[in-house]
């Protein structure tokens, strides 16, 4: 016999689970969706001292009262972090956890740094900003700042406000102390890629360095996807109780460590370069051309988020340091720059790293600050928006390469900002030059596809090349003429447009 113990969610309690809790009995396993103290409704709220602890105490007591050989803790979203706390108290009697819908919790990190609302983040960074040390549940509109509501009934979106209860702060903010007998139990991700990154995105990351990510490969950890928001209990139920079922059988997508010893990211450029001149100064490397008198630059803008512990910056990446060569040996400065992408939250940031890049280039005086192109890559789309509302006159081209062109959805990013469609519509005769690959991630091909049909409607000057059987980040994995022939053709374009 399996039980699943269900943890809810940051404001919800065990009748968010019922359906689901349903849908598990009648396959003849046991389900327990659990309301943590405090959590019961918008007329019990918690007592003063109820932190995490205090929800790791109630796991912990309903686990021991289980009579079930196997139980599986399904946490979603907050529940993941009394989940793994319990679970480290109790290791010899979990089978598996499932991660529904959440990110990696760190080891003395507190669930606050998950949390998608940066308002939230603010308001408990108060000490007088909360009543009684109790976060309120947002307003019926504001859920989606916690996550994508796609497909959740209205009548559930309804019962969702209603039932809500506010949240006791130190349940968020004390941190989380994993044992390390954890890792060693099995454990699913549940990806819902209506509210952010499907099993491909994952695959992609787990060659960047993060810590985090080794622990993702191998044969103890399964991944399934939903194609929904981020409550799928109340979404898609029986979609959901059929991926639990089948987690707790062991099954779900393995990941495999790269079969190169070097990452995908640190491959060799598609383009053997010769070397140029590089000097950096702060966060910013030019490479220079052999040539006289001020040259046109490009900026390359990489993608993310990256995790700050990655080794090397995405500046000394093949990738950038060979557009950067290739721009420099075709008489243009070729620019790279790191700037601090390293979480969803962190566009804002980036954004000022690279306004503050471009005025260092232009600045130089070995460029002319009157010819200047922007490039950008993957998840650094979103950051072409501020350029495309209101380009300045100097900007001569704007180029994205497999880029992400909508913010991710149910994600802590300004979307009135960070949304290259809609800025399009300002962006004038400014040429874009977009290239795309055959086998790009669902997420992002949807967003290309969003931007195209929005630079239809505005008769936007854009020029698309298209990367046969090209994966995402093809110029260090697909080492094919096409490939070649794409970064050619989009260089000499961008350069182009520099030179006319």
């Amino acid at each position: 016999m399996t039980a699943f113990v269900l943890v809810p969610g940051a404001h919800t309690g065990g009748w968010v689970w019922e359906e689901v809790a349903g849908r598990l009995r009648e396959s003849g396993a046991e389900a327990h969706p659990v309301t943590l103290t405090g959590m019961c409704g918008p007329g019990d709220p918690a007592g003063a001292g109820t932190d995490l602890e205090t929800h790791i105490d109630d796991l912990v007591r309903l686990i021991d009262g289980l009579d079930a050989l196997r139980v599986v803790l399904v946490g979603h979203c907050y529940g993941i972090h009394p989940a793994l706390g319990a679970a480290g108290r109790r290791p010899e009697r979990i089978a598996r956890i499932v991660h529904l819908d959440t990110g990696i919790p760190r080891d003395g990190a507190p669930a606050l740094a998950l949390v998608p609302d940066g308002t939230v983040r603010e308001r408990l960074s108060r000490a007088d900003g909360l009543d009684g040390g109790l976060l309120p549940p947002p307003p019926p509109d504001g859920w989606r700042r916690w996550g994508s509501t796609a497909g959740v009934p209205e009548e559930a979106l309804e019962r969702l406000a209603r039932l809500a209860a506010p949240q006791p702060a130190d349940t968020l903010t004390r941190p989380l102390r994993l044992n390390e007998s954890v890792s060693r139990i099995p454990a699913t991700g549940v990806l819902c890629t209506a509210n952010g990154p499907g099993i491909a995105a994952v695959e992609a990351m787990v060659g960047l360095g993060d810590p985090r990510f080794p622990a993702l490969t191998g044969p103890r950890v399964g991944f399934f996807e939903l194609a929904t928001g981020h409550w799928p209990m109340l979404s898609a139920p029986g979609e959901l109780a059929g991926v639990l079922l089948r987690a707790a059988a062991g099954e779900g997508h393995r990941i495999s460590p790269p079969q190169d010893e070097r990452p995908a990211h640190l491959r060799p450029f598609i383009v053997d370069v010769p070397e140029a001149r590089r000097e950096r100064t702060g966060r910013v490397d030019l490479h220079l051309p052999e040539a006289d008198g001020p040259r046109p630059a490009v900026v390359f803008v990489h993608g993310g988020p990256v995790p700050p512990e990655a080794h090397p910056t995405p500046r000394d990446w093949p990738v950038f340091t060979g557009y950067a060569r290739y721009a420099a040996s075709l008489g243009a400065v070729g620019a790279t720059v790191d700037h601090r992408l390293h979480d969803i939250a962190d566009y804002g940031r980036a954004a000022e790293d690279v306004r503050g890049a471009v005025r260092l280039v232009r600045a130089d005086p070995r460029v002319d600050g009157d010819r200047i192109a922007l490039w950008f890559f993957s998840g650094g789309g979103p950051l072409s928006a501020d350029w495309l509302a209101a380009p300045p006159p100097w900007l001569r081209c704007l180029a994205a390469t497999y880029p992400l062109l909508a913010p991710p959805p149910g994600r802590p990013v300004d979307a009135a900002r960070f949304h290259p469609a809609t800025a399009l519509r300002t962006a004038g005769r400014l040429p874009v030059v977009l290239t795309r690959v055959a086998l790009e991630l669902p997420e992002l091909a949807a967003t290309v596809q969003e931007f195209l049909a929005a630079a239809e409607h505005c008769e936007a000057s854009v020029e698309v090349i298209d990367v046969p059987g090209g994966h995402h980040g093809f110029e260090t994995v697909d080492h094919t003429e096409p490939a070649r022939r794409a970064v050619d053709r989009a260089m000499r374009s961008v350069l182009g447009h520099l030179r006319n």
